[in-house]
């Protein structure tokens, strides 16, 4: 083979190469995935629903699709790192769970597209213009509608009809734990309930608050839905146990502890379906023409152990209703 014909053969050779490769780095996307709160159980059930609904749409991580996943573990200054990380990658999408890790995201970028999950008030926080249309580059999914925070109060007096007290644990310095706590207070006369806010800003107020709160009977808890709140849940989980005080909470990981009872939005089911919305982002919408999503699927937990130890009988018309039962 002559010289020049060597040349030419090798080179285009060369070329085919590059460009395969490079066809190859087109199809594969990237989506990043940012959860705030605890590395725990429940938050690897909702990334693997996540990449399972990836896959049932046609997506695959490793062959179409990359995802890096990282897990703040409740923790501010990781979560903040972490999201730095996540938009340097320049992914494609980013998929991210809670309320705090959302607005650190958004304080990151406001160009790459972003799908939330279990987020308590988009709106109210800035995160979208409204639930029609976002506006931005984030939509996603919400954590509840603020009718459901009288649903707490109401199922606390149906499981314990004795309690005219209750502590509500509520984040004040986020929109969504105003709310929250103006819908029980709205409810409260009704049912003969007084309620009193005790912020879990400090731990040793927070005990000492729930100390003197139990020293009178009739009492009963009330934890209400913030990123604040699944950080603390160790020590209101002790705390309800400690003084025996039955307590409705916003999310199944609190019975799993060891609380009485949740009701809340299936956080796994969420995350599932936001796998659509990544989806459509990756086939060229826009999270601003995206609505909002509000919750379809709620879980009713009870955790019968936590019942027989403070002596709580639980209604059989709740049991009959309730998603899941801790014995």
């Amino acid at each position: 083979m002559r010289r020049r014909e060597f040349i030419a053969t090798v080179g285009g050779a060369i070329m085919l190469s590059v460009s395969a490769r490079s066809q190859q780095s087109d199809s594969m996307r990237r989506i990043g995935f940012l959860i705030g709160v605890a590395d725990d159980t429940n938050s690897r059930a909702m990334y693997e629903a996540f990449r399972q609904g990836l896959q049932q749409l046609g997506w695959n991580d490793g062959r179409n699709v990359r995802i890096d996943a990282r897990f703040g573990a409740g923790d501010p200054v990781r979560i903040r790192k972490y999201a730095a990380e996540l938009v340097a990658f320049s992914p494609d999408v980013i998929l991210v769970v809670g309320s705090a890790a959302t607005q650190l995201l958004l304080q990151e970028t406001r160009t790459v597209p972003i799908v939330f999950t279990t987020v308590l008030d988009p709106v109210g926080s800035g995160f979208v213009e409204s639930l029609a249309q976002p506006g931005g580059n984030a939509s996603g999914f919400m954590q509840f509608e603020y009718s459901l925070s009288g649903k707490w109060l109401e199922l606390l007096k149906q499981v314990a009809p004795n309690v005219t007290r209750a502590a509500i644990f509520w984040d004040p310095t986020i929109p969504a734990g105003i709310g929250q706590f103006a819908v029980i207070q709205s409810v409260a006369p009704s049912l003969g309930v007084d309620v009193r806010p005790i912020s879990m800003s400090n731990t040793s107020e927070t005990e000492r608050a729930i100390a003197a709160f139990a020293a009178q009977p009739n009492g009963g808890l009330i934890v209400t839905g913030s990123a604040l709140a699944v950080t603390y849940r160790e020590l209101i989980n002790s705390l309800a146990a400690k003084y025996k005080l039955p307590a409705v909470a916003s999310n199944r990981i609190y019975v799993t502890d060891g609380v009485l009872i949740s009701y809340g939005v299936d956080f796994v089911d969420q995350n599932r379906r936001a796998a659509a919305y990544v989806d459509r982002i990756l086939k060229g919408e826009k999270p601003a023409d995206l609505p909002v999503q509000a919750p379809t699927k709620y879980e009713l937990v009870i955790n019968l152990k936590t019942a027989k130890a403070f002596r709580v009988n639980v209604p059989a018309s709740l049991l009959s209703r309730a998603d899941e039962v801790i014995e």
